[in-house]
């Protein structure tokens, strides 16, 4: 390859509060209908990287690679419309950084 080529990542960091779960089981389950949902409707990677022996709180990542940066901005902008559409959850602190 001789031309060269860029990409973008983008990274979302999401902090839930669950006052009403009082199980690990009960918030793993939340947790999982909203990474299939993400997962299935953006096709971004999805995980939980904080506070997973807590049962109340969880900090998810969500990652996304393109070649341009404004289709990463758009699905950020689609990813917080859904959350907020959704109900279930919604995040206490929503973080996006573009690498």
């Amino acid at each position: 390859m001789t031309e060269p080529f860029r990409s973008h990542l983008c990274l979302i960091h999401m902090e839930f509060f669950f006052p009403e779960v009082h199980s690990l089981k009960e918030k793993r389950m939340i947790l999982r209908r909203l990474k299939d949902r993400l997962t299935a409707k953006f096709n971004v990677s999805v995980a939980e990287v904080g506070y997973q022996d807590l049962w109340q709180r969880a900090v998810v990542a969500v990652v996304m690679v393109s070649g341009e940066l404004p289709p990463l901005q758009q699905a950020v902008a689609r990813i917080r419309q859904e959350i907020e559409e959704n109900g279930t959850v919604e995040p206490s602190h929503f973080a996006v950084e573009y690498l």
